[in-house]
């Protein structure tokens, strides 16, 4: 394990942001029912060309997401249809942004090395740089259960970083594997933190007490991990982006095991979610139509198929909100979607 803890990183600034006047939506675009098909709804957002992605909701009333060509926190208010956007720093590239318990937004700078805090409370920007500008690139982050770490991953960078939310101090730990591509992150029960390596066919687990890293090899080779789910049994579920698989590795004993997607070598599984009966939803983008793919462990089938109206383009992120039992999901069509995988009687 290489493991380098750094000095606390000075805030560059804090400050206001201004909000754009919020739009109305443009479309809603259901798919239409069809056997085990779930219903989709789609809204485009009307800043072209900005791939708005990552959305996710606190209150199932606004989803944020953020414009990562377009340098800019958005928001949907699902059942007004409204959408609008904060302006970030110029050269952000913002790839992802979570919601904590107190409505906080944080935000991923993927293009300069920062994470951004913006506060709904205060309308109040705080941007965090990176220590020297290390690692440059934030990519996906999760809070830990009791709020007082943030996790986040580095692709570019082959690093995975902790950020103090309080004191603002940052821990970084080197992938041992050079070019890992650390990317999908996810923390278990026990608040063990696992991060898929897609640069190879390992996944990673990290001890927050110590920070000490293992890697785990998954037995074919030429596997290509990008996202991550736990299950409530402990199971580390994954995508395989580069041969179409779904698989799941068990921390207990080690084993593996893996089922090929229904579009097989050509699926191209990107993003995924763990719903509250612990089934497996992931998104092949090799087809041209994504295909939004419901995966059940205990049957070992693949129960639900149902194409992206839009189409999707790429869909890379999803987050499951179980008190309405959606899925929410950003596309690079432009479009901000909601999946209801588990409908409300």
């Amino acid at each position: 394990m290489s493991l380098a803890l750094l000095a606390v990183p000075f805030l560059t600034s804090i400050f206001a942001l201004a909000a754009s006047p919020a739009l109305a939506q443009d479309y809603t675009n259901a798919a239409t029912m069809d056997g085990d098909d779930v219903q989709i709804d789609e809204w485009w957002v009307p800043y072209e060309d900005t791939r708005p992605r990552d959305p996710f909701t606190a209150d199932g009333e606004r989803v944020w997401f953020v414009g990562q060509r377009g340098d800019y926190l958005g928001w949907l208010e699902p059942a007004t249809g409204e959408i609008g956007r904060l302006d970030l720093p110029a050269g952000t590239g913002p790839h992802n942004q979570i919601v904590d318990a107190e409505g906080n937004i944080w935000i991923a700078g993927n293009r300069d090395a920062y994470i951004g805090r913006y506060s709904q409370a205060t309308n109040q920007f705080m941007r965090i740089e990176m220590p020297d500008g290390i690692p440059r690139d934030p990519h996906t982050l999760i809070m830990d259960q009791g709020g007082q770490y943030l996790w986040f991953t580095a692709q570019g960078a082959n690093k995975i970083g902790r950020l103090n939310v309080s004191t603002y101090e940052v821990d970084i730990i080197d992938v041992p594997t050079e070019g890992a591509r650390p990317y999908g992150i996810e923390i278990g029960a026990n608040g063990m933190v696992w991060v898929v390596l897609l640069g190879t066919n390992k996944i990673a687990a990290i001890n927050p007490d110590t920070l000490q890293i293992t890697e785990v090899t998954l037995p074919r080779e030429a596997a290509r991990p990008r996202r991550i789910g736990i299950t409530d049994n402990g199971y580390i579920w994954y995508v395989d982006y580069a041969e179409g698989y779904v698989g799941a590795f068990d921390p207990a004993t080690g084993g593996v095991e893996e089922w090929p997607a229904p579009n097989g070598a050509e699926s191209r599984p990107y993003a995924m979610a763990v719903d509250a009966q612990n089934r497996i939803w992931f998104v092949e983008t090799g087809p041209e139509a994504n295909n939004f793919v419901g995966f059940d462990p205990a049957s070992e089938t693949f129960f639900s198929q149902t194409l992206v109206p839009s189409g999707g383009g790429t869909i890379r992120h999803m987050q499951f909100y179980e008190p309405t039992g959606e899925i929410w999901f950003g596309a690079d069509t432009n479009t901000i979607g909601r999946a209801v995988v588990m409908p409300q009687e």
